[in-house]
This record gives C-alpha cells, structure tokens and sequence, in this order.
C-alpha cells in the first residue's frame, strides 16, 4: 500500500476557508523569500488578495504542519527501528492533522522511565497481563492461572504480587492507547471546569487574606466558557502562591467510558480487576497528564487572545495621526529630580532642552511657570505634551496655569509614555543625542511621540508599550514576533520618506535589515538625499531582490520622477504611465498636486473603468485599481484621515465629577472585558463591555480602538479606590 501523508495545501485552505490555489501561491511566494507586506500590496493578482492577516495565518500553518510532517517522520523512523511499524499504524500517522495526535500515536512506544508497569515487564509478568487482557478466561481458579508467574528469583514472591504487577502492566497500556487519551480529553473538555480556591491561611479572625484574588478564592468555570483573562489572571495568582488552581471533571462518567472500551467480556475471570485497573489507570496515570494538557491549552489559549488583543492595541496606537507642522514643548515629569523639558520644532528637531523643579522637594512652582512661559513665547510653542508617568497629575496642573496666563493659543495632551525610559537609555538614544542627560531624551520621545507617533514607537520595544493584558505573562517569544509583524504591518502600510527616516523605521520596512538601514542612512549622508529609488541599488548589500521587496514602500518627497512619492512600485511604472495616458494626464501633475488631488488628475483619473483600463493594457485589475488610487493622492500619508488626539486646556479633578456627566475622552487601553478611557482626571475610568451597546458585544474590539475619541457618561466615581466606572450608552 503506498504511503500517503496529508495535503497540507488542502487542510489549510479548509481551515481558513479559502481556496487550496490561494494557499498554493501565497505558499510559493513565500517559499521564495517575499515578504508579506509585499505579497499583500503587490501580488493580489497571485494570490487572490489575500489580506497580510490572512497571508500571516498561512505562514503560521504551514510553519506548524511542515514542523508536523517532522515529527511524522522522526516517529515513523523510532517506531520501525524498534521492529513495531505496521502499515496500519504508519497510514494512521501520516494522515493526523494534529500534533497531539501524533504523539498520542507515538505514545505506547516512547522510551519510558522506570515505572511499575516497566518493572513488572523486567519481572516477565507481560505474558500474564496479555492473557488477563485478552479475557478469554471465564472460569478456573486466578490464582491457579497466576501461580506459573511467581518466580522469587526475578521479584516475583507470591500470586497477588505477580497480579498486581500485570495489572500494572494493563493500566499502562490504558494510559497510553490513542483512543482512550482522545476520549478522556474530550469529556473533559466538554464538562469539566477549572476551580481555584484559596491557598493562604487564614487571618485569626477567622478571614481570609485580603489581596487582588479575592475573587478567585472559591470560583469555578467551565473549561470553555472561561475568558483569557481570567484564565491568565488564576495562572498568575498560582505562580504567586495565592490560589490552588485545578479542573475538576465528572470522574465516574470518564471511568464508566474507560471501562466500555476495555472491558469486552465482562463474564471473563479478571472482569471485576480490570474494572479496578480501569480506575487506577485514570486516577494514577491518566488524570494527571490530561489536567497538564487541559491547563497547557487553556494556557495557550488565553496567551493567544491576549497577543491579538495587545496587537489590534498596538496597531492603532502605531497608526494615530501625526499631528504635523507645530511646534511642541515635551515634559517628562518627575519630582525630586524636577521635571526634564524639550522643545522641538516643526520637524521634530531639538530647539533647546531646560529642567524646571516646581514638586516636592524644591516647590519652585513660581519660577517652573516663568521658565515655562518665557521658553513658549521665544520658540512659538503650540503644543504641550506631559508623559502620563510619575508627578503627571501635578504637573498638568502646572501646564493648565501656563496656558491661562500665556498670550498664546496653548493646548496640552496627556501623552502616554510607555517605553520612554527603555528608548532614552538605548544605543540608539545615545546616538541621536550623545550629550544629552537620559531624562531629557525621554522628554523628547513624548513630544515626538504627538508629532509622528509611528516614527517614534518603532524605536522602543513593542513589548514596553503596554497597551494589552496581562503581557507578561505570555510566550514572550510569540507575543515579541506577533508585535514585531505589526510594526512591521504599519510602517508599511504608512509609507517611509526615504530622506528623513530614522534607521529605527527603515529597518520595519519590508525587505531591509538593521544593518542594511544603517547603510542606507549612512549613503545618505555621504551622498546627499536621494532623488531617485534606484540609487537604493547602488547600496553595499541591496541588491534586485531586497530592492523589489521595498521600494513599494519607500517614498521621496522631492524624486525626480513624481511616481517615487507614491506606493506604485517601479515594476509598476510603465502601467502607471499609461494609465495617465488613458486619463490624458500628464506625469507633472502629480507635482503639482501636492498631496491632494487637482480637478486634473481628479476629472482624468475618475473617468476611468477599472475593469476597462485593466483589459486594455492587458493588466491585472487589483494591481489597477491600486494604481488609480495612489495616482490621485500622491504623498499621502493615510493616517491623515484618522481623528485627531483630544487637546485641553484646563484641568478636571476626580472631585469635579458627578454621575451622569457627559465627556470627552481618549480610549488609552481595550481589554477582553472593556476599555479605559482617559477623560483627564488623572485616571483613566472603565466603560465595561456591558455598556458599550444596547445589542450583544462578544468583545470590546468590535466597539473601541486605541486612540479613539468617545463620548461617555459618568456612572460611579470611588473616590477612595480612585475608581470611575463609564458608560458609552448616553
């Protein structure tokens, strides 16, 4: 019979619910060292536009099934050396799906520690366990059929010895048959719940402790209804010694199931032992095993739902709107140390840098303000941002005092500042500004952070952004590579001006590495700005294939062909040449376009058909209809049409609040069971997922997303827990 492994192509198509000649082609394109952001841009007609998400899950699949058929085959090549393949065992393997499957398979044939089973069989007493497994005994006497097994030379010293250590043998085969393993898992699975209790003594009163786990200190849930997090929240509270966390499940329904499927004969001479051995099986062996695979995948379950909610986070805090052309003042807040200062002017570049004392213990309050007002005046400040950190609350008091008595128009924004110290003690900090004291670069990462979040984010690790649940608690590996695929989603997605770029935001691009975005900086220095994409060719180690992978994606302001400053890529030229010619529109007017379209370009390119212009020039229609799209905003950057951050002027406290006001806030987080939302008192208030809507929201997502401005309505203020409880239903 020829062998036959599973169709990889096929199972994921299925999975994923798209056709096997879409997995086919996004499989081969990936086979050959593309990108993904280059395969979702500029290969839709390949793969049927498949979205970077969808392309993403590919890659993961057949990361796991490629790793899977290894297995298959390591296994396959252990069980044969042992003489024990047969082809009904290595059909059954080849054509699992599942890893844990494999290993299920794999099982009765690993390598064992010593156990009893294992010293029963140094023992001889595998014949007996065969014969009593077989049931075929229905009448005599057991101890006559144990009696030829005693042997006191080899450990065997009596009947009940030589029973025992046979039934040992049986509870292992138990534990270790496929069939049995699935169907204890999937009971299991089906009705069992994960229980915690509390594991602290109690207080003399009689109470217990007081701590964050109260809550979880007599609870239990289903295995699937339970939410990530508070499967991450008990698996923490576990770590921490504070909760006694284990899955109950129905064990006599599970040892009356093991027992069906073992027990063939029950007139047999050994029926009520193996019954016996049936428990001991479950209880010894099996129940331990499944409760580590059972909290293993709820584990990894949770971790997954908590890297994409930390991902959809990280997405829109990467993709806030750039708020350009003005000039900022950062303050970095701090107390004894006094308060770190940076000006920067419309480009991001540092004006001058000051340090003001206005807390506890200098209180120089007065002249902090007249420092503040004399820096706003000489540099034409427009904005202030203050890091979200230590003595933020006291200084945004400060800041709203300044704007009232500035003669300028002054707003300020509470800026969170997540990662700021991590990126003012990096290597790269100390490059951009070799003389600067630590603090004060951490003043200039929150006030670029308003004027291009994304350039500026991508310098720290995503992982000390902070905008998720419980990140600390998951693979940090997954969670590291799931963060850095969206960084590396939205810098592309933007756009990267090819003369100003940090080698912080080119290395993001799809393509170029770390060292080569140094080099590209470094060409750029020596050489001057670039004019034209193809000088990027005339960089040591960028040779056609990285060049295909990033053009794209790269942009230059000011490029001798008008086409460099849009996201048509140069294999693309030529088609976008001609399709100005369909539009009789000349390539100059995306000049003089300036980022937004004239009624040129806006009349020529809108009476083009897709469809029409795609069949003409023998072209695919995706690639077209992108093309038209980038030809009628030039330069544009896309974040542009998102909303602006929320700016203030004056101060609210946690006492100005009353319930039923309605405000204006900035959501800072989403989690699995809300959103807090920063409505300026210093702390962020919760709108719960039950008032988000009047239907049926499964998650926060669907509803909120990082950055977004909303309108909510004051519910509850605990003032002494410094609590705000917020609705979005006014």
């Amino acid at each position: 019979m020829r062998s036959t492994s599973m169709d990889i192509s096929n199972v994921i198509a299925q999975e994923l619910k798209i056709r096997r000649d879409q997995v086919e082609s996004a499989t081969h394109l990936l086979d050959e060292g593309n990108t993904i952001p280059f395969i979702a841009r500029y290969r839709k007609e390949a793969t049927g536009e498949l979205d970077e998400v969808v392309l993403r899950s590919i890659e993961e699949q057949l990361r796991y099934y490629r790793s899977l058929e290894e297995r298959k085959s390591e296994i396959l090549r252990l069980i044969e050396e042992q003489g024990k393949l047969t082809e009904e065992l290595k059909q059954t393997i080849l054509q699992a799906a599942r890893l844990q499957d494999v290993e299920d398979l794999y099982r009765p044939y690993r390598q064992k520690r010593r156990t009893r089973a294992t010293m029963a069989e140094e023992k001889g007493l595998r014949p007996l366990a065969e014969l009593i497994f077989k049931q075929k005994l229905t009448d005599g006497d057991p101890d006559a059929v144990c009696g030829p097994y005693v042997q006191p030379h080899k450990g065997v010293g009596s009947v009940p010895e030589a029973q025992a250590g046979a039934l040992d043998i049986i509870a292992q085969w138990i534990a270790d048959d496929a069939k049995i393993r699935s169907l204890v898992r999937g009971i299991s699975e089906a009705e069992g719940l994960l229980a915690t209790r509390c594991r602290l003594p109690a207080e003399p009163s009689g109470e217990l402790p007081v701590s964050k786990y109260e809550i979880y200190y007599d609870f239990s849930e289903e295995l699937g209804r339970i939410p990530a997090h508070r499967i991450l929240a008990v698996n923490r509270g576990e770590k921490e010694e504070v909760l006694q966390v284990s899955v109950v499940v129905p064990e006599e329904k599970i040892i009356e199931a093991i027992s069906q499927q073992v027990i063939h004969n029950p007139n047999s001479l050994f029926a009520s032992e193996l019954r016996a051995t049936c428990r001991d099986a479950y209880q010894r062996l099996l129940a331990p095993s499944i409760e580590r695979e059972l909290r293993n995948q709820l584990t990894e379950r949770a971790e997954l739902q908590s890297i994409q909610i930390f991902s959809a986070n990280l997405r829109q805090l990467l993709l806030q709107p750039p708020v350009q052309g003005k000039r900022v003042m950062g303050i970095d807040p701090a107390y004894r140390t006094g308060c770190k200062v940076a000006l920067l002017d419309e480009q991001g570049d540092l004006l001058c840098t000051s340090t003001i004392y206005p807390h506890a213990p200098q209180r120089h309050w007065e002249e902090a303000k007249e420092e503040l007002l004399y820096l706003i005046e000489k540099y034409a400040i427009e904005i202030i941002t203050i890091g979200n950190g230590t003595a933020s609350r006291e200084t945004e008091v400060l800041v709203a005092e300044v704007i009232d008595e500035s003669a300028r128009e002054l707003h300020y924004l509470i800026v969170n500042e997540a990662g700021a110290s991590v990126y003012s003690a990096s290597d790269l900090a100390r490059e951009e500004f070799p003389k600067l004291d630590v603090s004060l670069r951490g003043a200039i990462s929150i006030g670029r952070r308003l004027q291009d979040p994304l350039a500026e984010l991508v310098k720290i690790d995503p992982g000390s952004i902070g905008v998720g649940q419980y990140q600390h608690d998951v693979n940090q590996k997954r969670l590291g590579e799931s963060l850095q695929a969206v960084v590396e989603s939205c810098v592309n997605y933007v756009g990267v001006e090819l003369n100003t770029a940090s080698p912080a935001l080119l290395q993001h691009v799809a393509g170029i590495s770390t060292t080569l975005s140094r080099r590209i900086v470094e060409y750029r220095q020596a050489q001057g700005p670039f004019y034209d994409r193809k000088q990027l060719l005339e960089i040591r180690g960028l040779g056609e294939k990285t060049f295909t992978q990033c053009a794209g994606f790269l942009r230059i302001r000011e490029a001798a062909n008008p086409l460099d400053n849009t996201p048509v890529h140069p294999e693309s030229y030529s088609l976008a040449e001609a399709i100005l010619e369909q539009a009789q529109v000349p390539l100059e007017a995306l000049v003089e376009s300036a980022s937004t379209s004239t009624p040129q370009l806006r009349t020529g390119l809108a009476k083009l058909k897709p469809g029409t212009v795609a069949r003409k020039l023998n072209a695919g229609l995706p690639t077209v209809r992108d093309i038209i799209a980038a030809l009628l905003q030039p330069g544009r950057d896309p974040r542009e049409t998102l909303p602006k951050p929320l700016f203030r002027k004056d101060i609210l406290t946690l006492d100005d609040l009353r319930d039923g006001m309605l405000l204006y806030g900035t959501v800072t987080n989403v989690v699995d069971f809300g959103a807090f939302v920063d409505i300026g008192v210093g702390r962020d208030g919760l709108v719960h997922i039950s008032q988000m809507s009047h239907s049926y929201v499964s998650h926060p997502l669907e509803v909120v997303s990082v950055g977004d401005i909303v309108q909510v309505r004051v519910l509850d203020v605990d003032q002494q827990r410094e609590r705000i409880s917020l609705s979005l239903l006014i």
